[in-house]
């Protein structure tokens, strides 16, 4: 068992933090940094100090916080906004994105020499659509514990229930699934949750298969358009449906445009 086993775990969305807040959030600042910096807070790396930072989403940090990052991995130090002096971390740094990294270097958007540092041991996920049976465990993961934080019973889906989810797109992947098995759990009538039940999208889903000539791209952008038309535009609750920030969301519908 690792030493670390029992030390901190601080998982970090890098994507839903704002990048103007993000090196504060991580390093810390000091007193007086920054307009309302009213007291010193430890950074999410001096939290994690003998433990392991989780940097979710790192492919949404800018270069210039990637410079910072880099500076962490080779020097094992921070410098909080606003200070000049450096403080020791021992900290293990462990990473996710959904993006192609090698081409975002290609692209001049991920410093390759960070890829190089973090890229140590990589565990490849495949999206959920493609993870067969898997949908059908995290279903039931995500249900029972959803029931026991409310102190509810476990609720059935139906076989209609399941089929329709297990043909839908899930392009957030796993924390869209979760934020829908969420809503059901909480807005549930009975015991069972069956078809009606679940969001007009899954339902819209099940009945329009997909043209086998349309690329993953095409799909994509028909379901994002979908979203936003559902709930008349409000990308912030598109966002929220789709299990990704505003950020990303922006991304992906100027890509739409200008592919």
């Amino acid at each position: 068992t690792s030493p670390r086993a029992s030390a901190p775990f601080v998982p970090v969305n890098c994507g839903a933090i704002p990048q103007e807040l993000l090196e504060s959030e991580l390093f810390g600042h000091i007193k007086g940094a920054f307009t309302g910096a009213t007291e010193t807070r430890a950074g999410f790396f001096q939290t994690a100090d003998g433990g392991t930072i989780f940097l979710d989403e790192i492919s949404e940090t800018s270069l210039s916080m990637q410079v910072k990052l880099l500076r962490v991995l080779q020097d094992k130090e921070v410098c909080m906004v606003g200070s000049t002096r450096t403080r020791k971390v021992d900290v293990r740094i462990l990473a996710s994105t959904n993006k192609d990294l090698p081409l975002l270097i290609e692209k001049g958007l991920f410093r390759e020499d960070l890829f190089y540092r973090i890229n140590v041991i990589t565990v490849d996920l495949p999206p959920l659509r493609e993870r067969g049976d898997d949908l059908f465990l995290l279903i039931q993961h995500f249900a029972k514990k959803f029931a026991e934080e409310l102190g509810t019973s476990l609720p059935r889906f139906s076989d209609r229930a399941l089929q329709a989810l297990s043909k839908y797109y899930w392009p957030g992947n796993v924390r869209e699934l979760e934020n829908v098995i969420q809503r059901l759990v909480v807005m549930r009538d009975g015991d069972v949750i069956d078809t009606p039940d679940l969001p007009s999208l899954m339902r819209f889903s099940a009945s329009q298969p997909t043209p086998l000539h349309r690329t993953l791209a095409e799909t994509e952008s028909a379901y994002i358009h979908s979203v936003l038309s559902s709930v008349n535009n409000n990308k912030t609750l598109a966002a929220r449906i789709l299990g990704i920030d505003r950020k990303t969301l922006r991304k992906k519908l100027l890509g739409n445009v200008t592919s």
